[in-house]
This record gives structure tokens, sequence and C-alpha cells, in this order.
């Protein structure tokens, strides 16, 4: 999963990236409203931290800007802001959720990890496909009750799958969710982590879990499907 986060404070700007990424996710940062904007309108996201007390364009006004363009990213606001109105604004603006610092970063990242999970119409952290169970919060992977041992990046392919059920991803698009865009990109070293994920995950290849489509990229077994 790849975060945006909108955060003119340098050193919370860049705990959060460093506390992410740490998470597991790939970041994108910026420290202005137009900054995040040209960001979240022009790149892959999955979800959107801003502060609304942004210096020219506001945390608010980024919001809004995004909802009249059609944008649908799950956005998280903080705010230095305690009072009710300043969050009923918030989510009135479009904002999905909000929290007021200083907070904890393990509350965040459940918040935002939820946003993805309702995004993708999953409430449980728990996803299930035939007898393969990832659990978004712990980042753990079982086969059968079974831990299965998967690298970062082996980890954020399979998530990325799971969360996106019914869709063909294309290479492109699974390279630019779990790669920061200046990280050097190759496809090879997807179809790498692909295919080490199927041996792990599948080794007999009795699920045939993860299909690829000639031309299009990859998508999971339609038969597990509800």
């Amino acid at each position: 999963m790849k975060v945006l986060i909108v955060e003119d404070e340098q050193r919370l700007r860049e705990n959060l990236v460093s506390s992410f990424k740490s998470a597991g996710f790939a970041t994108e940062s910026a420290e202005s409203g137009e900054d995040g904007l040209y960001i979240a309108s022009e790149y892959p996201l999955d979800i959107v931290v801003v502060d609304i007390g942004l210096p020219g364009m506001s945390g608010l006004e980024l919001i809004s800007r995004l909802r009249e363009d059609g944008n649908s990213l799950p956005v998280i606001v903080l705010t230095a802001r305690d009072s009710w109105q300043d969050k009923v604004e918030g989510l009135s603006t479009g904002a999905d959720d909000y929290m007021a610092k200083p907070f904890q970063f393990e509350e965040l990242l459940a918040r935002c990890n939820a946003l993805l999970r309702r995004s993708a119409g999953y409430a449980s952290p728990t996803i299930k496909f035939a007898d393969i169970e990832l659990d978004t919060m712990a980042q753990s992977v079982t086969k059968a009750g079974k831990s299965i041992e998967l690298t970062a990046y082996e980890y954020k392919v399979l998530e990325y799958l799971f969360l996106n059920p019914k869709k063909v991803v294309s290479k492109t698009e699974l390279t630019e969710h779990i790669y920061e865009q200046d990280f050097d990109r190759d496809s090879n070293v997807l179809e790498v982590f692909v295919g080490r994920l199927r041996k792990k995950v599948d080794p007999d290849q009795e699920l045939k879990l993860i299909q690829t489509l000639r031309g299009q990229g990859y998508r999971l077994n339609p038969e597990y499907l509800s």
C-alpha cells in the first residue's frame, strides 16, 4: 500500500514517513497543500494523511479539490484543533477520518488499515481466499493455519492482490503501489516476487491462486471469490 503524507512540520513529516515505511508502506510526502494535491492527482496512491493547518492551500481545501475532481482516495485528517466543529468541518469536506495532535502512530496506522480494508469491502483485518489467510494488522500469512514466511515485498504484492480481488492488476499498477516514485523499478523483479509467492502459498499449484493474464497482469483466481 502507498500512503501520501501532507504535513508542513518537517520533523513530524519525516517521522511519519519513517514510521509508515517501517510498517511496510511505500510513501510519498509533501510539505504544502499545492504539492500534496499535485501528487494525489498525478500518482497512484492508496490513502492520504493530511494536516489541516497547512500554509497556503489548507488541508481542507486540498480534500475539497480532490473530491470535486472525483478522487475517492481514503483521507485521514490531522488537526491540532480538537473541537467538534473542526472535526465536523473536516468530515463534511470529504475526509474519512480524523486524528487530533498529538497522537500515537500505532493508532494512526490502525485507522489507516481500517480505512483501506473498508475501501476494499472488508470489515475484518483477516482476508481469506481458499486456505490462505492474510492478516493486514499483523502483516502475516498462513496456509491451512500454518505460517508462511514472506519477504516484505512478497507480502506487499500479495496484500495488494488480496485488497483488489476482483480486478486484473497490471505490472505497472502493482509496481507503482509497492515502490516509492524514485525507486529504480524493474518489472522482471516483480515477476520474481510473484514466482516466489506462488511457490510459497501454492507449492503444488493445486489452487492456482495467482493467475497471469498475458499482456494484462495478475489476478486472484475468481473461483475463490464470493
